[in-house]
């Protein structure tokens, strides 16, 4: 069995806004670039255009349908490891390679010392375990350990890869630590949370819960568009009465 360390003081990790998260899948993408051509040895896809692809991915997003009737909304779900302080990936490693930082709480796999039984994979609640299926070592998330300390990158570009590049700024990053850090806080304001909080691991990573909707907008009812073109408007309220005073000003 591998040592877990005592609790960090910094702890690192990702903070994901469920409400703008809109699906596109630019940071699985991103992640997989980054990683195959940096820590660790390549992500490798086996038979990738053909009728049974096979593939490792580090970071993958999963959309649902929920609610129902006007409640109803898609909600993207991005998941990867969440470098839990409690991680139950890491004890259960049979060699040490999978292991947990003291310094800042970032949950890695030696992938020397990785002998594929995939232990972690069958103890992680999370399914954020990779066994890759070329090198045939378990792989998952490093936080992009490699660029978050690499001063030879210019400072905006010492963040994870899947957040420099989430085009709708839903992906955060910072020390979950400090209760003063900019994602702290942005937990305690919208009220983040943690991802299947009764399997007690702790994780780092938390997610932010989509805002409710905003009130429906008054329906009128059908519109005479050709009344509406010609500046005939009933001056009701409700959308069209504003979508038409909207134009005016605008002439």
């Amino acid at each position: 069995m591998t040592d877990m360390p005592p609790p960090s003081d910094v702890k690192l990790g990702l903070v994901i806004d469920l409400d703008i998260c809109v699906g596109c899948q630019a940071c699985v993408v991103n992640c997989k670039e980054w990683n195959t051509a940096g820590y660790g040895a390549p992500l490798s896809d086996v038979n990738a255009y053909g009728d049974n692809p096979v593939g490792s991915w580090l970071n993958r997003v999963h959309t649902f349908e929920a609610g129902t009737g006007k409640d109803a909304r898609v909600v993207h779900f991005p998941k990867s490891c969440l470098h839990c302080e409690d991680a139950p990936c890491v004890p259960v490693c049979p060699t040490g390679a999978s292991y947990k930082r003291a310094e800042d709480g970032i949950v890695l796999v030696n992938e020397d010392w990785c002998i594929g039984c995939g232990l972690c994979a069958w103890s992680c609640p999370y399914g954020a375990r990779e066994m890759d299926p070329a090198e045939g070592v378990m792989k998952k998330c490093t936080l992009c350990v490699d660029r978050i300390y690499n001063e030879t990158l210019d400072e905006e570009d010492q963040i994870p890869a899947c957040v420099r590049t989430c085009p709708t700024s839903a992906r955060h990053f910072g020390d979950l630590g400090d209760p003063n850090s900019d994602v702290s806080k942005l937990v305690a304001e919208r009220g983040g949370f943690d991802l299947m909080p009764e399997q007690d691991t702790k994780p780092v990573n938390k997610y932010l819960p989509p805002r409710p909707r905003q009130a429906e907008i008054e329906d009128d009812g059908p519109v005479d568009l050709v009344a509406l073109a010609n500046g005939q408007s009933d001056n009701g309220s409700g959308f069209w009465s504003w979508l038409d005073k909207t134009l005016d000003r605008l002439q």
